[in-house]
């Protein structure tokens, strides 16, 4: 594995921001929000460092948290709610007002904004997903800024806060953007706490999500956020996968933005990797939620590991869930070892009827025949393409 760590790191940073043609910014709810509801101040200092990115002529891209948090000091709950009803309905309520404020602080400018709510099934589907990414690229052609949140008052079991982080790493590798930023309540990944450690030292660059990096994020929780800190390196991990630098920084900062267009070493700046996955691979290796898992035998597994081959029935020893044509799977070997994922060409019955069976017997079997394969090696993503990021996909009955 590579990552660009040949040029210095003022280098490479400085390099890289005259490339950015187009950025998605992420700003948590830690940052929008604090006692009184909305911070204010914090979305116009964001609203006019974006308008003045903008005028370089880069195209920016907003995914902002604070829905729930929002509702939740607007209709004076004092703790967080317990069900995804009164969640949906703080979303709902909190939705309006944040929307509202950012119209509101670019309107200061003259600078229009769209309202853009999705599921994590819009990203799934791959054509909503390919809806999703042509609606955003027209608002983007109109000079509009899309400020897009998860669709929290109908989204059910992946409710919770900090899904965003997430959201913005697969919006910035679908929309081809240049440059993450996520914007936090404090000033990058530390190796402590820095909220609870003074003498907590700030990593500036990473250049591998290794388990070293992995234990300096699960010590800083979030507050807002149930994530916190890791999810914010998983979604960097993910963007550095598909070639895609991510900076996390202090939103609460003041012109943090501008800084860093300015070239200052502010936060923590993680590489891409030279050779990422291409879209299509990091849709399917990143987007898409396994719905079984395919058990392979030996020759299969070293055919895919080793020879890039696709996976036949022959090498199929046990299908586990329900899914159909088109759905991912997780595929593992005999021995419980996660090596890829992929599409499957057959739904679960059918691959249950014609597991261990040569190509030539499928038709005979099924009394049809869609492919040779049941997941060609286009459409399959190695556990070691993807290095760990892959590893937390798991499919569970």
């Amino acid at each position: 594995m590579q990552t660009l760590t040949q040029q210095p790191f003022e280098d490479y940073r400085a390099s890289l921001l005259t490339r950015v043609k187009r950025l998605v910014v992420k700003v948590g709810s830690g940052v929008l929000t604090g006692p009184q509801g909305l911070n204010l101040s914090v979305i116009n200092d964001l609203s006019t460092c974006i308008f003045e990115i903008k005028q370089k002529g880069i195209q920016v891209i907003l995914v902002s948290s604070g829905a729930i948090a929002s509702g939740l000091k607007k209709l004076r709950f004092t703790c967080k709610p317990k069900t995804v009803s009164e969640k949906q309905a703080l979303a709902a309520v909190g939705q309006a007002s944040l929307i509202m404020a950012y119209e509101r602080a670019f309107g200061r400018f003259g600078q229009k904004v769209a309202q853009v709510l999705l599921t994590r099934d819009d990203l799934t589907n791959r054509r909503r997903y390919l809806n999703a990414r042509n609606t955003l690229i027209t608002l983007l052609s109109l000079d509009i800024v899309p400020i897009i949140n998860e669709n929290d008052t109908v989204v059910v079991d992946e409710i919770k806060f900090g899904d965003n982080d997430n959201l913005s790493a697969l919006v910035t590798n679908m929309m081809d953007a240049d440059l993450l930023v996520n914007l936090t309540d404090i000033d990058g990944l530390f190796d402590k706490d820095p909220r609870t450690n003074p003498d907590a030292e700030l990593v500036g660059v990473v250049g591998k999500v290794d388990q070293r990096i992995r234990n300096f994020a699960s010590v800083i929780p979030g507050f807002l956020g149930t994530g916190g800190m890791s999810s914010k390196i998983k979604a960097a991990q993910k963007l550095s996968l598909a070639g895609i630098p991510t900076i996390i920084a202090n939103g609460l900062r003041k012109g943090i933005l501008k800084e860093i267009f300015d070239g200052k070493e502010v936060g923590t700046l993680f590489l891409p990797r030279a050779n990422g996955l291409c879209k299509r691979k990091h849709w399917i290796a990143f987007t898409k939620s396994p719905k079984g898992e395919i058990i392979v035998d030996q020759g299969a597994e070293r055919a895919i590991v080793s020879n890039g081959k696709s996976l036949l029935p022959s090498g199929i020893i046990e299908v586990r869930g329900k899914f159909g044509v088109g759905d991912s799977v997780v595929i593992t070997s005999e021995y419980g070892k996660n090596i890829a994922i992929g599409l499957v060409n057959y739904q679960a019955s059918d691959i249950q009827r014609i597991k261990g069976m040569r190509t030539n017997q499928i038709k005979a079997t099924l009394g049809f025949k869609y492919h040779d394969e049941v997941i060609h090696r286009d459409n399959l993503v190695l556990t070691s393409e993807a290095e760990e990021g892959i590893e937390e996909c798991h499919f569970s009955n």
